[in-house]
């Protein structure tokens, strides 16, 4: 622990900071405000707190946005990521946060930040030296007894407590060829060389032909070696292509869209850029329409911009207002009924709209008459994600929450406010859920560190999930995904989990991170996958078996130079950092596309295209990688050429 007094004279270090913080954890902007941290980039006034770096043109020739946060945001009330608000969970002023304080005096516990005031208060406390001077043990006790929370565990956990691997559900959707090709006995027999000789050469029988077409498909999983590197100047937090490919869209924290024409997947052109006026710290989503020729994109406001994908359309972006002021002249001043949307999804008919808002509710929009057609109260905390089960109906609707529960409602029967069903086995809240678009399949990812599968048929009943609703699970409440590493010891089977399968493996910290199904045809549906929060996608067969991993971390590290541009994390000094927040996987070729925080201090973004390669990682190879700007333009001044950043990475 580092302290200074406060006549510091010219010294830039202005503060309190503990080493046990998460390495790469994300300090909220109201936390910073008015208060003495210290950041390791930057030049830090003593008087403010606040860095004093240069501005600099963005990619997109515009001034760029503030480096951390506009001061119209300062009175905000809802934070990134559909987390609590400051005052509610503890953190807000001087308030010691239990486990925040009992991590202090744990020997590998992960902490944050305490500001002066925090450790004044911890340093007064009446019960310290018993902290202080007793065995680890008495210790202990006296924290829980204190300051609450849970006391060391006396014994260890049964260690067989963990989904089984592989997992028998799972191993049966595989067998019954709900997921991929149901011959694993032929996919062991042959090479992937052979199967597509045989595939050229058109041997074997019609069924055969198409058996060994259906393995090859699936066997084309793409590699670590990046054949492009899209830079940001800010974290991308969202990138998707379109259901047929031809089309590409990256969401940035400077509130920017940019759209590329993929119709040839590996070789892009950016075509066009959307902007978001009102943005309040990042764009939280975007929606691409069936017909593929409208974006809906969103920030933590309760307006969404749509707009045209048409490169010859230079209009100005629709603005909806699913609030119920039904303004979009001023978001800030909307009044007490707005909100943060973390959500937002076409219907499969594209004439509505669905949210999940900061207010712990579902919105579901009509475009066409610009009217909010249900408004429900749906959960007890933020809704990060919804989705339709089925792109070919619009009935059936999902939602998942920061109150671990994923639900089902329909429609038709919205209006009395109570789900159609519900599925409970998350531990923590819900970042993401994806559907299969089959009407049957759903996917999780979860704080609680698991990917989940579900089935529709098995949803609990509304009646069945309230009568267990007093035994629900939500056993960490105070853990915090955005600063804090998770306890695996925190970790436990739900008593009324009706998943199908559990994955685990990846990390879901800092920030909502997003899973995927893979696509049908150029998988053949074989996989889901996740991004992850130490800079990889992992790939799953259904039966939770790992089926590959893409390091970007790794294919990326030093192909930008280093610069002053600096964010709140806490890393090592310039260190590279890299989190994965989404990806996607082309719909008909081996090409994955990861969406990520990455950069020195994790300060700056990038989209990387990876494809399939036989020939694995082939130094050979590496010089065919290009770095290229947001716009698609090279920059040998500002990114590296592969050959020079591998030189480097060796020395």
């Amino acid at each position: 622990m580092d302290t200074t007094g406060d006549n510091l004279g010219a010294s830039p270090i202005r503060s309190v900071q503990f080493s046990t913080m998460m390495p790469g954890a994300f300090v909220d902007d109201e936390h910073t405000i008015g208060r003495n941290y210290f950041f390791w980039d930057g030049e830090i006034d003593t008087s403010t707190g606040e860095e004093e770096d240069d501005v600099e043109d963005n990619e997109d020739n515009d001034e760029d946005e503030d480096e951390y946060e506009d001061d119209d945001y300062e009175d905000e009330t809802v934070e990134e990521d559909g987390e609590d608000e400051e005052d509610d969970d503890g953190m807000g002023g001087d308030d010691l946060d239990p486990q925040q304080i009992m991590g202090l005096f744990r020997d590998g516990e992960m902490s944050g930040l305490l500001t002066r005031g925090q450790l004044m208060a911890l340093l007064r406390h009446r019960n310290l030296s018993h902290v202080l001077f007793n065995s680890a043990d008495e210790a202990d006790i006296t924290l829980a007894r204190i300051w609450g929370g849970r006391a060391a565990r006396t014994s260890p956990k049964d260690p067989n407590r963990f989904p089984k691997v592989p997992s028998d559900e799972g191993r049966k959707l595989m067998r019954n060829g709900t997921f991929g090709a149901n011959s694993t006995e032929m996919r062991a027999s042959k090479t992937l060389a052979r199967r597509m000789l045989e595939r050229e050469l058109a041997l074997g029988d019609g069924e055969q032909r198409r058996r060994n077409n259906d393995i090859v498909t699936q066997s084309l999983i793409p590699g670590t070696r990046a054949d492009q590197i899209v830079h940001y100047d800010h974290p991308v937090y969202s990138g998707q292509f379109s259901d047929d490919g031809n089309f590409f869209f990256s969401c940035s924290q400077d509130f920017k869209v940019r759209m590329y024409d993929t119709s040839n997947p590996f070789e892009w052109k950016h075509y066009k850029t959307v902007s978001y006026p009102w943005g309040q710290w990042t764009l939280t989503d975007a929606s691409l329409s069936p017909d593929n020729r409208w974006l809906a994109y969103t920030s933590i406001q309760s307006i969404v911009s749509i707009a045209p994908t048409d490169p010859t359309d230079t209009g100005d972006p629709y603005t909806l207002a699913l609030d119920s002021s039904g303004q979009t002249d001023d978001p800030f001043r909307r009044g007490q009924h707005s909100f943060g949307i973390w959500s937002i999804r076409f219907s499969g008919d594209g004439r509505e709209l669905v949210a999940g808002t900061s207010t712990q509710s579902i919105v579901v929009y009509d475009i066409q008459s610009r009217t909010v057609l249900h408004h429900i109260q749906g959960h007890g905390d933020d809704v990060n994600a919804v989705c339709f089960a089925d792109k070919a109906s619009p009935h059936i609707i999902y939602s998942g929450s920061d109150d671990a529960l994923l639900k089902v409602w329909d429609r038709r029967s919205m209006g009395d406010g109570r789900e159609a069903g519900a599925f409970v086995g998350h531990l923590e809240g819900l970042t993401y859920i994806d559907s299969k678009g089959d009407g049957r399949y759903i996917l999780s990812n979860g704080k609680d560190q698991s990917m989940k599968l579900w089935d529709l048929r098995m949803a609990k009943s509304s009646a069945q999930f309230r009568s267990e609703r007093p035994l629900r699970l939500h056993s960490h409440s105070n853990f915090d995904y955005r600063r804090q590493a998770y306890d695996e010891d925190d970790w436990e089977p739900h008593p009324h989990d009706n998943s199908l399968v559990t994955f685990r493996g990846h990390k879901v910290l800092r920030t909502l991170i997003r899973c995927h199904f893979s696509p049908p045809s150029s998988t053949n549906s074989r996989y889901v996958y996740s991004g992850s929060a130490d800079g990889k996608v992992y790939i799953w067969n259904i039966d939770a078996t790992p089926a590959g991993t893409i390091d970007v971390k790794k294919t990326t590290m030093g192909t930008r130079r280093h610069d002053r541009h600096a964010r709140r994390w806490y890393d090592e000094p310039g260190g590279w950092g890299t989190c994965v927040r989404d990806a996607s996987w082309h719909p008909s070729a081996p090409v994955l596309v990861a969406s990520a925080w990455n950069g020195y201090s994790m300060a700056r973004g990038t989209c990387t295209l990876h494809s399939f390669d036989e020939a694995g990682e082939d130094e050979s190879e590496s010089a065919t990688q290009r770095s290229l700007d947001c716009n698609l333009r090279p920059n040998p001044d500002l990114y590296l050429s592969a050959e020079n950043t591998h030189m480097r990475v060796a020395r």
